[in-house]
Formats: C-alpha cells, sequence, structure tokens
C-alpha cells in the first residue's frame, strides 16, 4: 500500500456509490455526513430496487449482488455496511474500481478480497468508532455485576428487600484482565482510567511498549485471568478458538467477574456456565457459541448471569455515527494522503478482527 494517495484538491467532484439499502443508510448515515456527501461527492444511492430482499425481518434487507457492478462503475468510493454483499475482486480488474472501500460497519474480512489491497486500494472501518460502544458496554456489564445488580433486582421483584450477608463490590483499584489488546479493548482501558485499577493484558502482538503508552501490565494468559475483573477482546481467528479453556477459568478467582463481547468460541462456554451455576463465578456475556444460544430454564434463571444479544457494539448514536467515522479519514487520504484511525492495515489483516 502506498504511503500517499492521488490527492483531489478540496471540493474536487469525486463519485460515491452508497452500496446499502436505504434503510441501512437511515440507520448509518447522520445529517451532517448526508451534508458532507452532497458537498464532496456526486452519490449514487442504492434504491428499493437494488434489495435482494428481507433474510432476517429484524434487519434491512441487504442488497442483491448482482446490482453492483452497475451501481460501482465509475464510482472513485464506495461506502458500505451490513448488507453490502461481497465485493470481488474482480471490481477491480483492470487496473479499474474505486480508489476507496469506506466500510461503516466493522470487519472487512468478509467484505473484500485482501488482494485488493495490494492494488493500492485503500480500506477504511469503522471498527475503532464501534469499539467505543463496546468499550463502554463492558464498563457497564462490569459494574452491573460487580455491584450485583441482577441479583438485587430480582429480589424486589419477587416481594423481597435487602439481602443478608450479601454485598456488591466495587470497580475502583481492582486487577482487571484483559485478553487482546484490540480497539475495544483500548477503548475499555481508556475508560477504566478514573478507576485506578491494576490493567493487565494478554497480547503476544503486544509490545512492552505499546503497554507502557496504554498505561498496562503485560502478562502470560495465566496471570491475565487470575483478576477479579476478566474482559476478553480477540478477534475470530483460529488461533484464539477455545483459547480460554477449562483450566484456565478454574483459576479464575471466586466471585470474580467475566465479560466477553468478542467471540463466543475464544472461552469454553459451558465451562464458564458451570462455574456460573455454581455460583463461584459472575459473567455478563453478549456473545455466544452457537448465536442465537439455546440454554436451559436453569441457565436463564440464574442471578450471576446477564445475558445480552449481541448489541454491545450497537446503539443510536454509535451507528449513526459509522458513515462520517470513515468518510472522514476517506476523504484526508484522498486529499493528503493521510491515513486515519479506521485505515485498515494491510500488515495486520492476518491478526485483525
Amino acid at each position: 500500500m502506498p504511503d500517499s494517495a492521488p490527492q483531489s484538491a478540496p471540493g474536487a467532484g469525486l463519485r460515491l456509490a452508497a452500496l446499502m439499502s436505504p434503510a441501512r443508510a437511515a440507520d448509518v448515515v447522520d445529517a451532517a455526513t448526508r451534508r458532507l456527501l452532497g458537498e464532496r461527492f456526486e452519490v449514487v444511492w442504492a434504491t428499493e430496487e437494488h434489495l435482494a430482499g428481507v433474510d432476517d425481518p429484524a434487519k434491512p434487507a441487504a442488497l442483491d449482488p448482482a446490482a453492483v457492478p452497475d451501481l460501482v462503475a465509475g464510482a472513485d468510493v464506495v461506502l458500505t455496511s451490513w448488507g453490502t454483499p461481497t465485493l470481488g475482486k474482480e471490481l477491480w480488474s483492470g487496473g479499474t474500481g474505486p480508489k476507496v472501500v469506506a466500510h461503516a460497519a466493522g470487519t472487512v474480512k468478509n467484505l473484500i478480497d485482501p488482494a485488493i489491497l495490494d492494488q493500492g486500494i485503500a480500506v477504511f472501518s469503522a471498527g475503532p468508532r464501534i469499539a467505543w460502544s463496546v468499550g463502554e458496554y463492558c464498563l457497564a456489564a462490569m459494574l452491573t455485576q460487580a455491584r450485583r445488580l441482577p441479583r438485587f433486582d430480582g429480589a424486589i421483584r419477587a416481594g423481597g428487600w435487602k439481602q443478608a450477608g450479601f454485598r456488591g463490590h466495587e470497580l475502583a483499584g481492582a486487577k482487571v484482565g484483559i485478553i487482546g489488546a484490540s480497539s475495544t479493548a483500548r477503548a475499555l482501558i481508556t475508560l477504566l482510567k478514573p478507576f485506578g485499577c491494576d490493567l493487565v493484558v494478554y497480547d503476544p502482538y503486544l509490545s512492552a511498549e505499546n503497554a507502557a503508552d496504554l498505561g498496562v501490565r503485560t502478562v502470560e494468559i495465566g496471570e491475565a485471568v487470575e483478576s477479579a475483573f476478566l474482559s476478553i477482546h480477540v478477534p475470530n481467528v483460529p488461533e484464539t478458538k477455545g483459547m480460554i479453556t477449562r483450566e484456565l477459568i478454574g483459576r479464575i478467582p471466586d466471585g470474580a467477574v467475566v465479560v466477553n463481547s468478542s467471540r463466543g468460541p475464544a472461552i469454553d462456554q459451558q465451562a464458564l456456565l458451570d462455574h456460573v451455576l455454581d455460583g463461584r463465578l459472575y459473567a455478563a456475556l453478549d456473545v455466544y457459541d452457537p448465536e442465537p444460544p439455546t440454554f436451559g430454564e436453569r441457565v436463564l434463571a440464574n442471578a450471576n448471569l446477564l445475558l445480552t444479544p449481541h448489541i454491545a457494539g450497537d446503539t443510536a448514536e454509535g451507528h449513526l455515527a459509522l458513515a462520517g467515522y470513515v468518510l472522514g479519514d476517506a476523504l484526508r487520504w484522498l486529499d493528503h494522503g493521510t491515513r486515519g484511525p479506521s485505515f485498515v492495515d494491510p500488515a495486520v489483516w492476518s491478526i485483525a478482527a
């Protein structure tokens, strides 16, 4: 990937193809970004006639793959999101095709063929913006479970009051183990700073210098799990499948809180549930193996378990910010050749989420 882009003078006409349904556009493109699009681009929007139909009534319809070539023809930039079909490398055959792919969603691994990165195409992902939403979720989950709020809430609903001999705990000053130094982990680390926690991170790719910049200590995975709070932030790659084993779960201290907002297969889910069900651990799960999960009544009724449906990164404000986040970086690359935080670095493709 070149370090600089072909520059375009500010205000120069650029063609952009918005490869998403009108409903998805309403979800990820805020009013300020629509104004920016009008000022900087000739925009081709996908319409209802370009849709493939609805696979899930709870989600906006996906784009028909057959509609992509016509929509992309002559475009300098493509704006994508959830529901955009895979962009085949044939779109760039013969040296043609867009200069930029700006993905107003998370991972691009199912969106593009990495071969296009070798052709000088710049790809941007809103993953770092989503990471902030996930970081807030993890902080909220830690505090909720530390103070045992679901248990107290359940007691009130059942006609009870205070629980004799039972108290919550504080996050302040506690040891927090973080598995994976991803963008979501870094957002959580920033949010945890006011709490004065002892932050330990296991990530074989995190250098001591970068750890010092983050204000954390690097440790082996065995020490990381020996924490009052454990939060998992690893990508979905073969190396992370089952990395939090039953043996490691057994080393987590009694009463600790485990949060998984990354990928369900990263942890031995049944082993974790076993320790939660016997009352030894507390957990907040936003991801599962498989999804959606099918839990029995004993699991669903357990007061030590907080369950959410893969929504850690899903907030109203966060979604509306996604298109503007990636387009801002895309324009800075086109105008000045600079890489912003949403730039997808080909050098870390293999370990990226």
